[in-house]
């Protein structure tokens, strides 16, 4: 899969997406929700450079 990408259709509205080889959208999830996931769960991998939403963060 790509890296997400953070659009922002119209204001108010920002989303991260991924797409396909053809360039497509594949996946599409809100902002907020996508945070708030992040914020409940504790995962056991650790996430690469644009995959944020796919494993833990490093703590700076």
């Amino acid at each position: 899969m790509s890296k997400r990408e953070l659009i922002e259709p119209h204001d108010g509205d920002k989303r991260y997406i991924r797409r396909d080889d053809k360039g497509r959208i594949a996946e599409s999830v809100d902002v907020g929700k996508s945070s708030a996931a992040d914020q409940r769960r504790h995962a056991q991998h650790d996430a690469v450079r644009g995959q944020g939403d796919r494993g833990d963060r490093q703590k700076p």
